[in-house]
């Protein structure tokens, strides 16, 4: 990586660090089933059973949201984001809103799902991009059941819409969005860097692939060290 992407890099995490204490605050979801849920989707134990996440993999979330670039063109960013690590499986970026984004998102998230042997559960809203025939039959393919968002459950989308505000307001809006390809860099650079490089206070300074490859154990322990130097 470049002086230069490091420097962007660590301006980049200054600015979303309040974006990050938000993020996670909603780390730990919590599920009110209604009087009439989970008819659709999960069944209501189900969803009880889910009211507490152990693992990667268990409870995904998953939305779009709306970019503009400089002449006023839509773009629309689908992800899907893992509860317990926080770390993005996948993303898109489509210039338009429909159901195949949706279909293609879940398609790849599914491919990084370790360790869970159930079928996980997706948060997403009630959009007509995400509640179709389509996206039914990718679900059922890829061993995922959808609950929607303050339908199934009283509980919003919380955790990827702080991502959206911390992507947005900390990196995106820093730079002239002139065209859909240097939009798509931009993305990838800092998915790239939420994942790899960006710690969490609430993870002991672990990275999102750290906590959700379980591969950084040894963090606490270096970094306590270095607190007693």
């Amino acid at each position: 990586m470049t002086g230069a992407a490091m420097t962007a890099l660590d301006d980049a995490y200054a600015r979303a660090l309040e974006s990050w204490r938000e993020l996670e605050e909603s780390s730990v979801p919590v599920f009110r089933v209604g009087a009439a849920t989970c008819g659709r989707a999960a069944r209501a134990d189900k969803v009880l059973a889910r009211l507490r996440v152990v693992a990667p993999g268990e409870l995904l979330h998953l939305d779009v949201t709306i970019i503009k670039l400089l002449d006023g063109t839509r773009m629309y960013l689908h992800a899907i984001i893992d509860n317990f690590s926080r770390r993005i499986l996948s993303w898109r970026l489509e210039s338009r809103l429909g159901s195949g984004a949706t279909c293609r998102v879940l398609r790849d998230a599914a491919k990084e799902i370790v360790g869970n042997e159930d079928r996980s559960l997706v948060v997403n809203d009630a959009g007509s991009e995400n509640v179709n025939g389509d996206v039914d039959d990718e679900l059922r393919g890829a061993r995922l059941d959808r609950v929607l968002a303050q339908i199934d459950i009283t509980y919003s989308n919380s955790m990827i819409e702080a991502f959206w505000r911390s992507i947005k307001h900390s990196w995106l809006y820093l730079h002239a969005l002139e065209c859909q390809s240097q939009l798509r860099r931009l993305i990838a650079f800092y998915v790239k860097a939420h994942n790899e490089v960006m710690p969490h206070s609430s993870f002991n300074g672990q990275t999102p692939d750290e906590v959700y490859f379980g591969t950084g154990d040894a963090v606490a322990a270096e970094l306590a060290i270095g607190t007693t130097k």
